[in-house]
């Protein structure tokens, strides 16, 4: 049957039925992905239209963009134009993510979230327009999109051909930039379909010159086309200016009315000129004056640009217009192909355009409504440095500048700092500026320069203050503690207003325990930053005075003491809109206090409720939370979900910080969960990679330290594994002792510390591990993990299986099978080594039932090799079931709840908010639950459960 595909595109039959199968497929419910590549003027624009065109026929939803060639383009740009996300929008979606846009965000320091939450509001767009109908995205010349647009053309491309989405992505063969040289690279893990264009054949160009001409062409008109090298633009662009000027002849033939001119090698900058020529003076004037503003302007704008009202230009427009110059665009003009604009804009003097960029920057800036990065990017193209104008928009704007447009803000921002500002106020607050920027974007060397500049020259009280926090976030953010406490101290002995004295001391307490460990200084630093935010009324300097002492009470084992500042935190968090990073900071800090008070089931439900928290807040993928999620799944044993959080983590600086309360933190993390659970499950490879990655860059702080405790086990089991008992212990020393002011939970690894000792007849080092845990037992507000790790040490210490039955009866009631694992294993041992063999084979079997339930083939085969010196072999309790790796009874408990939910017809978003889990993550299992049963798209799987039962699937949604 056919789709509907244009008839003439010429020469192009071998690739259209390349995009007619991907669109039959799309009509089934598969999606994927198709690559045009090609030269300017190849034909990738007109192949993406046939795609469009044949998909709106089918009755998909079409969703079109053409990214705009500019030296920045605007981040998003290409994908809020795509979704229509447009002053214009008359969705109320749309509109909701262009008024999320539009806001403004005051925060205490350059938030990079905005980004994060818009890019995930368009996937979520992207995917309910999937869910409510087949989908064809035309993505065109993708070489000029920004990096922000790449990156969610790779998550699309990697999730296309599980939903019905076919993404048709437009680029030259010559990647522009690192996002896509990174874009083009991801693709090639996709199913992807690549259509190369090359010149069109002479039968193909015989046949475009006679539709151009209205005859087939003759032999002059043929050589003459010859000229363009098979590109059908230039071949079009030629001939139709030919055919303008009354150079050519029809009749049976259509043929140069001149042959001479066969000779005369006419170029397609030529070509267009003679194009531009029949149009008057006067829209000439406006066409070059609107070539500054991009391929799209609005009227408007070229009308204050060049001082004359609209109805003066609608002739000139018209003009245009018809001459095939310009195209109507709704509210806005476009010019019909980018190379026109080009051309015009090419045409003017550089002294002129100069001139002119900066006339209109001032221009649009008198425009009610203009966004700032329109203004922003008229600066930029016009290169002038010095003006005075430009300096007072530049420090006017700055801050919702940078929100919009960081850096493009930068750019201009130090371009006018390195010629050199004069004005001490206008120094003062560019460079003010500019270092929050820096800060922001992860610069943070250049940022405490920048930020001791403004310092030199402000004189008002909270701008030094808060250039003083600029400054001490980037140091401390670069790895340079000591100075960061330095420059909070010097702020400190300064007259600053008491709310901004009260941050730089909430600031300062973090940073002396994280740096250094000085946990009593930090502790008093802590209080007077709570007197004095609690006198003012500060919320964040009261809050952040709260986790800072909700940190030094977990240091302390203060468990009951930790979770009442925190909460205390969010109660005071709560009463406001503003701080999201702080809450989100609290939010993390009560997850891991309900952990350690062995309250799991309240810590599964505060990571539900801080999910509710992300989703309200416009946050909907918090990359932390993953790495939050991961941990407290692992000690859960759902080690599936886990990884399918870690792996849904954009491992980026940027999106792993804390800004300025804690860094680098989460990518050990990250790292270490991922390297231990592949360790475990024995996939060496995987193990090393992870390991790799995170010893990469070593640990320098006290905050550094107590986050690669995952990544420093994983090391030392993955010694194990290879039979290197004693370098296993040797890298598992770190864990007897901790550094002042530490907060690593050493109890969770001191008794495979003290099971490595006993094995190498290490007998200090055992005494060693089994005093630090009781005394990390002995620290702790009220009994929880430690007094069990205690218990467990002392059993495996003395041989005694009392203390081991305590720890197993403590983790089989809280709910904690990992630990509960581990402790049977050493239970079943000592019983063993005591000759009760028949409790110890029993015991030994629902250990291995749970390492079996994780994958923890490694830990199976360890513990077989334990108790087989004994005489017990595993066959006592029968072969335990393996889960299958493919096929449905493959599905994690997690992944068949969402594969019913799929099922169902609910969207990634929808799941993703019913299971609270990010919307990422969701998207994670989806495709795990694809590989694991062989299918390409939603549709199969929701077939495959309707066949399996379904009665199971979910109504009541």
């Amino acid at each position: 049957m056919s789709l509907g595909l244009p008839t003439r595109l010429v020469g192009r039959e071998a690739e259209l039925a390349v995009l007619q199968d991907a669109i039959a497929q799309l009509r089934t419910g598969t999606g994927g992905v198709v690559l045009i590549e090609g030269e300017p003027g190849i034909g990738k624009s007109t192949l993406a239209a046939a795609a469009g065109a044949a998909g709106q026929e089918s009755g998909c939803t079409v969703l079109r963009g053409t990214a705009e060639q500019a030296a920045h383009p605007l981040p998003l740009r290409l994908l809020g134009d795509c979704l229509e996300v447009t002053q214009r929008a008359t969705d109320a979606r749309r509109a909701e993510i262009l008024r999320f846009v539009c806001a403004e965000r005051p925060d205490l320091l350059l938030s990079n979230t905005v980004h994060t939450a818009v890019i995930e509001m368009l996937l979520t767009l992207i995917e309910e327009d999937c869910a409510t109908a087949p989908t064809v995205m035309v993505l065109d010349d993708l070489q000029w999109a920004d990096d922000a647009s790449l990156d969610v053309c790779r998550h699309l491309a990697s999730i296309a051909a599980h939903l019905p989405l076919l993404l048709v992505l437009s680029f030259r063969p010559v990647p522009r930039g690192s996002g896509m040289r990174q874009l083009r690279a991801a693709l090639r893990g996709y199913a992807t379909t690549t259509i190369s264009l090359g010149p069109l054949g002479p039968d193909a160009i015989h046949d475009l010159l006679s539709d151009v001409a209205g005859a087939p062409p003759g032999p002059a008109l043929v050589e003459l086309a010859a000229q363009a090298s098979g590109n059908p633009l230039y071949v079009r662009e030629l001939v139709e200016s030919l055919v303008r000027e009354g150079g050519v002849t029809v009749g049976e033939h259509a043929d140069l009315r001149d042959t001479s001119l066969s000779t005369f090698r006419r170029s397609l900058a030529a070509a267009l000129d003679s194009r531009l020529s029949f149009v008057r003076a006067d829209a000439l004037d406006m066409l070059r004056v609107a070539s500054l503003l991009g391929r799209e302007f609005a009227v408007g704008e070229v009308a204050a640009l060049l001082g004359r009202s609209t109805i003066d230009l609608s002739a000139d427009l018209q003009e245009a217009v018809a001459a095939g110059i310009l195209v109507d665009a709704g509210q806005r003009m476009t010019f019909r192909h980018p190379l026109i604009r080009q051309a015009l804009y090419d045409g003017m003097p550089t002294a002129l355009r100069v001139a002119l960029h900066q006339d209109a920057a001032r221009a649009l800036d008198g425009i009610g409504g203009v966004e700032p990065q329109r203004v922003a990017l008229q600066l930029l193209e016009s290169g002038r440095v010095g003006d005075r104008w430009t300096r007072r928009w530049l420090a006017d704007t700055a801050s919702a500048l940078a929100v919009r447009a960081p850096r493009i803000a930068a750019e201009l921002l130090d371009r006018e700092l390195e010629h050199g500002v004069a004005d001490e106020r206008d120094r003062a607050a560019l460079s003010a500026a500019l270092a929050q920027i820096l800060v922001g974007a992860g610069e943070h060397e250049k940022a405490a320069v920048r930020a001791r500049q403004a310092l030199t020259v402000s004189r008002e009280p909270a701008d030094r203050g808060r250039m003083y926090w600029v400054l001490a976030r980037a140091l401390f953010s670069s790895g340079d503690n000591d100075a960061a406490v330095a420059a909070l101290d010097q702020a400190l002995e300064q007259d600053l207003p008491d709310a901004w004295r009260a941050r730089l001391l909430a600031s300062l307490a973090m940073f002396q325990r994280a740096g250094s460990g000085a946990l009593e200084a930090a502790d008093a630093t802590a209080r007077r930053a709570l007197e004095i935010g609690e006198t003012t009324g500060d919320t964040f300097a009261i809050a952040y005075a709260l986790t800072d002492l909700w940190l030094n009470h977990s240091v302390q084992r203060r468990y009951l003491s930790a979770l009442d500042c925190v909460d205390r935190a969010l109660e005071t968090l709560n009463a406001t809109d503003d701080h999201a990073d702080l809450r989100s900071y609290a939010l993390h800090a009560r997850i891991f206090t309900l952990q350690n008070l062995s309250r799991w089931s309240d810590a599964e439900a505060a990571l539900r409720e801080s999910r509710q928290f992300l989703l309200a807040a416009d946050r909907t993928d918090d990359a932390r939370f993953s790495v939050t999620a991961a941990v407290l799944t692992y000690w859960l044993g759902r080690w599936d979900d886990t990884l399918a959080e870690l792996n849904s983590v954009d491992q980026s600086a940027s999106a792993m910080t804390y800004r300025g309360l804690r860094e680098r933190g989460p990518m050990w993390l990250c790292h270490g969960v991922a390297a231990l659970i592949a360790v475990r499950r024995d996939d060496r490879a995987t193990a090393d990679a992870h390991l790799r990655a995170g010893l990469r860059q070593p640990p320098v702080t006290i905050a550094d330290r107590e986050n690669t405790d995952f990544l420093l086990f994983a090391q030392a089991l993955a010694a194990e594994q290879n039979g290197d008992e004693h370098l296993a212990l040797s890298h598992l020393g770190v864990f007897l002792t901790r550094e002042p002011g530490e907060m690593t939970l050493t109890h969770q690894w001191l008794p495979t510390v003290l099971r490595l000792a006993l094995a190498v007849d290490d007998d200090s080092a055992a005494a060693a591990a089994l005093e630090a845990c009781r005394a990390e037992a002995a620290a702790e507000q009220v009994p929880a993990r430690a007094m069990a790790a205690a218990d467990w040490c002392t059993g495996l210490h003395e041989r005694d299986p009392a203390p081991l039955r305590s720890a197993v009866d403590h983790y089989r009631a809280v709910g904690v099978p990992v630990e509960l694992a581990g402790a049977l294993e050493d239970l079943a041992v000592v019983l063993a080594a005591h000759g009760d063999t028949t409790e110890s084979k029993h015991l030994i079997g629902e250990a291995l039932d749970l390492y079996g339930g994780f994958g923890a083939v490694w830990d199976i085969r360890r513990a077989e090799g334990r108790l087989r010196r004994y005489g017990i072999r595993r066959g006592v309790r029968g072969a335990r079931i393996k889960r299958p790796a493919h096929g449905w009874d493959a599905l994690t408990p997690t992944e068949h709840k969402i594969a019913l939910l799929v099922a169902a017809g609910c969207s990634t978003p929808d799941i993703a908010q019913s299971m609270f889990l990010t919307r990422r993550t969701t998207q994670t299992h989806i495709s795990h639950i694809l590989a694991k049963l062989g299918m390409r798209s939603r549709v199969e799987i929701a077939r495959e459960a309707f066949n399996r039962n379904p009665a199971a699937i979910p109504t009541d949604l």
